[in-house]
Order: structure tokens, then C-alpha cells, then sequence
């Protein structure tokens, strides 16, 4: 027997985030709430968060820092960005 849903999750999230996950989860036909759910649930049979989480190790917390003050690079194409990074 399942108990009824009466219980509320609230979260303040970026607008556009939340836009672009709604859109997502509408094509695979989930409400929020299902998504939020089924977050919960794997939350509790994991034991931890369903996916994993890294410490950026510090090259990538400057090109964070770098990126948050406009100091990041730039590129005009993928093309560019591949080549600089040589792939």
C-alpha cells in the first residue's frame, strides 16, 4: 500500500537552469516532481549522490577563477578550440 504524496521539496535554482532541465525531463516524460523523486530515491538506495563529485584539483579552479573575472580564452569555432587544446 503507498502512502499519499503530501510532503514538499522547494529549491531556488537559476531560472534558465530550471528551464532547460524542465525541457528535458517533459521529453522524457517526467513531471518535476517524478524527477525529484527518483532523485530521492537513488539518493537513498546509493546512500550519496547519484553521480559522482570531484574536487577541481587547482589548474582547474584557476581557469575557473580566470573564467568568472573574463579572463578565460575565447575561440571562434571548435575547430580552434581543438587545435589549441591539440585534439
Amino acid at each position: 500500500m503507498r502512502t499519499a504524496k503530501t510532503a514538499t521539496a522547494r529549491a531556488l535554482i537559476d531560472p534558465e537552469i530550471k528551464m532547460q532541465a524542465e525541457t528535458i525531463l517533459k521529453e522524457l516524460g517526467l513531471s518535476v516532481s517524478n524527477a525529484y523523486e527518483l532523485f530521492y530515491r537513488q539518493v537513498i538506495a546509493q546512500r550519496c549522490l547519484p553521480f559522482e563529485l570531484h574536487i577541481p584539483n587547482e589548474k582547474t579552479m584557476e581557469a575557473i577563477e580566470n573564467s568568472r573575472k573574463g579572463n578565460g580564452e575565447s575561440f571562434s569555432t571548435p575547430d580552434d578550440l581543438f587545435d589549441d587544446l591539440g585534439i
